[in-house]
C-alpha cells in the first residue's frame, strides 16, 4: 500500500510542474469529488429507511440536497456509467451490454472527468468508475477509459484475494466459469475495514486529496459495495437482527398481471427460502454500511484538509437494485426499485441544506449539473439539463420526466428493447413498443408498483398521454401532451 500512495504522489508531483496555466485560473473554480456506489438502491437512513444504517451519507445529505427521484438511464452497470459520465441517452452511445466501450461507438465524445482534466484540474480515479466485472476485473482497468483521467488506481483486498472461498452462495447455478457478479452469495469477513477493496479505495483516495489540497482536481472514488458478492467485516453484519428484516411477499396471482419482458429472471425470488431471502438482505445492508464507513473516511479528510467548503461532492450509484420484489432480484428491470437511485449534491453553489427535491431527475442531468456549478462549458449535445435550479429551490417548478431503458432477447432470437417513462405521478412502460405488453402504475397511490393499471379502461387516456410523452422524449415524431413531472 505504501509503495503504492508513494507513486501516485510522486506521479502528481511530475504533473503540477507541468501544469499549465489555465490550472491557475482553474484554481479559483470549485474542486470535485465524485463517490460512486456500486448496486445501491434507495435502502438508506437518509432516504427514510427504518432499519438501514447510513450516519455519514446521511450527514452529507445535511450539507446539501437530497434527490428522492433520481433515476438511471439503463439499470445495468456499463451502460448506465457510460450514459451519466458521456451526458448521452444509451441509444445515443449504443451501449446494452458489459463488454463494449463507449468510444467504440462515440470515439470523439468528450466525458466529464475528461472535460475537467482539459481544463486544467488534476483528474483521478481510483476503483470502479467506468464499468468493469465484479469481483471478476477487481484491480484491473475494466472498461476505463485513459483519455479521462490522469492519474488512476486499481485497489483490490481480501474480499478479492483472499475469501472467495469462503463465501455462502445460495444460488450456484448462475456461478459461471467462476464469476460471482450475479450469484447471492455472501461472507462475513474477520480481516480489517482498510485491508478490503472498498478499504482501500478510501484509503487510495484519501492520499489523493492530499496530494492535490493545493490544486483543483476532480477526484473520483468508486466503491464496490453492495455489489456482490455480499463482503463485509462481521461487526456490519451484526448492526442487523435476521428477525428484524422485513422479506417482501409477491403471489403467484401478482405476478401475472405483468408482461413477461418485465422479468428478468425466473422462478420468483430465485428459490430460495424465506430464511434464506432475510440472510441475504442482511448481508446487503452490511454491505451498505460498510460502504457507507468508507464515505465517512473521505469526508472527514476533507474536513481535514480544510476542502469541504470548496469541494462539490456528489455521492450516488450507478443504478438501484432489487431486493425480492415482483419476486426479482438485482437489476436490469424497468421496476421503480431497479431504476431510482440515490443522488446527493453538497458543496459550493449547493444553496439548500439539508433538503430533499422530488422533482423527477435523470442521471444524465449530472453532467451538466457539475460544470455549470464548476463554472465549465459543457459539450453542447449533451441530452441531461442542469440541476442548479434544484439546488438552489429544491420545490423549484421541473417539467421533464425520467426515460429508463432494458433490452431483452438474445443475438440468436433477436434483441428487443423495454422503456419506461416516469413522472412525479405516473410510470409508464412499454416492450418492443408496446407488442409484447405495457405496464401503467400510479406512483401515489402504488408505490410499490403493486397494481399494472394499463389495461384498465378507466386509465385509458393517461395511457394515450404516457405514451405520447415517452415517444417524445425518446425523440420520435409524436404530440407532447400535459402529463408533466408535476401533475398531482
Amino acid at each position: 500500500m505504501r509503495k503504492s500512495l508513494s507513486v501516485l504522489v510522486a506521479a502528481l508531483v511530475m504533473l503540477a510542474a507541468g501544469m499549465p496555466a489555465a490550472a491557475q485560473t482553474s484554481a479559483r473554480r470549485p474542486n470535485v469529488l465524485l463517490i460512486m456506489s456500486d448496486d445501491l438502491n434507495n435502502n438508506l437512513g437518509t432516504y427514510g429507511h427504518p432499519l438501514v444504517k447510513t450516519p455519514n451519507i446521511d450527514r452529507l445529505a445535511q450539507r446539501g440536497v437530497r434527490f428522492d427521484r433520481a433515476y438511471n438511464q439503463f439499470p445495468l452497470c456499463n451502460p448506465s456509467r457510460a450514459s451519466l459520465l458521456t451526458g448521452l441517452r444509451p441509444d445515443t452511445i449504443r451501449i446494452y451490454e458489459l463488454v463494449t466501450q463507449f468510444r467504440q461507438n462515440r470515439p470523439t465524445a468528450v466525458a466529464l472527468p475528461q472535460l475537467f482534466k482539459n481544463n486544467g484540474y488534476v483528474a483521478a480515479r481510483v476503483g470502479k468508475i467506468y464499468h468493469y466485472g465484479v469481483p471478476g476485473q477487481i484491480g484491473t482497468p475494466g472498461l476505463d477509459d485513459p483519455p479521462s483521467w490522469d492519474v488512476t488506481v486499481n485497489p483490490h483486498g481480501v474480499d478479492k484475494d483472499v475469501e472467495e472461498p469462503l463465501l455462502t452462495n445460495y444460488t450456484p447455478g448462475r456461478t459461471q466459469a467462476g464469476n460471482l457478479g450475479s450469484a447471492l452469495a455472501f461472507h462475513a469477513s474477520t480481516a480489517r475495514d482498510e485491508d478490503h477493496t472498498d478499504g482501500k479505495v478510501a484509503s487510495e483516495t484519501i492520499a489523493l486529496l492530499e496530494a492535490n489540497k493545493d490544486r483543483p482536481f476532480f477526484i473520483a472514488a468508486g466503491f464496490y459495495r453492495p455489489h456482490c458478492p455480499y463482503i463485509a467485516p462481521q461487526k456490519y453484519f451484526d448492526m442487523y437482527s435476521l428477525d428484524k428484516i422485513k422479506v417482501p411477499q409477491v403471489s403467484p396471482q401478482q405476478l401475472a398481471q405483468y408482461p413477461d419482458p418485465a422479468f428478468f429472471t425466473r422462478p420468483p425470488n430465485w428459490g430460495l427460502t424465506e430464511q434464506q431471502e432475510r440472510e441475504v438482505i442482511r448481508a446487503y445492508y452490511a454491505s451498505i454500511s460498510f460502504m457507507d464507513a468508507n464515505v465517512g473516511r473521505l469526508l472527514d479528510a476533507l474536513d481535514r484538509l480544510k476542502l469541504t467548503d470548496n469541494t462539490i461532492v456528489v455521492f450516488m450509484s450507478d443504478h438501484g437494485y432489487n431486493l425480492g420484489e415482483h419476486g426479482q432480484w438485482m437489476k436490469q428491470m424497468l421496476f421503480e426499485e431497479s431504476a431510482r437511485g440515490p443522488l446527493l449534491l453538497a458543496g459550493p453553489g449547493v444553496r439548500a441544506k439539508g433538503k430533499g427535491s422530488p422533482r423527477t431527475v435523470e442521471y444524465l442531468d449530472l453532467f451538466p449539473t457539475i460544470a455549470e456549478l464548476a463554472g465549465l462549458t459543457p459539450p453542447g449535445d449533451l441530452e441531461g439539463r442542469s440541476l442548479v435550479p434544484l439546488l438552489k429551490d429544491p420545490m423549484a417548478a421541473w417539467n421533464r420526466p425520467a426515460l429508463t431503458q432494458v433490452r431483452r432477447g438474445t443475438a440468436a432470437d433477436g434483441f428487443f428493447m423495454g422503456y419506461s417513462i416516469r413522472t412525479e405521478r405516473w410510470r409508464y412502460s412499454e416492450w418492443q413498443d408496446g407488442t409484447r405488453g405495457t405496464e401503467l402504475y400510479d406512483e401515489k397511490n402504488d408505490p410499490g408498483e403493486m397494481h399494472n393499471l394499463a389495461k384498465d379502461p378507466k386509465y385509458t387516456s393517461t395511457v394515450t398521454e404516457m405514451k405520447a410523452l415517452l415517444r417524445s422524449t425518446r425523440g420520435l415524431k409524436s404530440q407532447q401532451t400535459s402529463v408533466g413531472n408535476n401533475q398531482p
